[in-house]
């Protein structure tokens, strides 16, 4: 029995682990591809209009983290429901969301053998969402930067 449970327990951190990786993975790729976006806004927009620009990057920004965190714990809710860790797929989004979110509302559990992966999943989604969190601060950061600096031409 016990040699069972350390096999279990294996398998578990190894499945916790792949998840991990896929959803940093994700969270990479994703804020790569919001600089690319940002960047390509700010070069385009004219000089003129700057709060309104902004704040369509400021938009742009939070829904694209937004969007990036959907896919996340999506891939967990998917991962919950294809092995029937949980009864059905609305219960498996619901509680990877707050689990991610490090809600933990605790009305719904996961069976012994898969709480090791419910648990990583509430330590992953709050180092991704503290990326996101200093992502945006670096995007509204930068962009008072740079209005600071053509307030200084002027």
């Amino acid at each position: 029995m016990a040699f069972t449970h350390r096999v279990n327990l294996v398998f578990e951190l190894l499945v916790a682990t792949g998840m991990v990786a896929l959803t940093v993975g994700i969270h990479l790729v994703g804020i790569a591809l919001l600089l690319t976006v940002l960047r390509h806004h700010r070069a385009r927009s004219q000089p003129t209009g700057s709060v309104v620009r902004d704040g369509i990057g400021i938009i742009g920004a939070a829904i694209g983290l937004f969007v990036l965190h959907a896919i996340e714990i999506w891939s967990y809710a998917a991962l919950y429901s294809v092995t029937r860790a949980l009864p059905d797929f609305e219960s498996a989004l619901y509680f990877s969301t707050s689990t991610y979110a490090t809600i933990g509302y605790g009305d719904i559990v996961l069976d012994r053998s898969w709480r090791i992966i419910g648990a990583i999943e509430g330590a992953n989604g709050v180092i991704l969402l503290g990326w996101s969190t200093a992502f945006f601060v670096a995007v509204v950061g930068r962009i008072r930067f740079v209005e600071g600096e053509i307030g200084t031409f002027r």
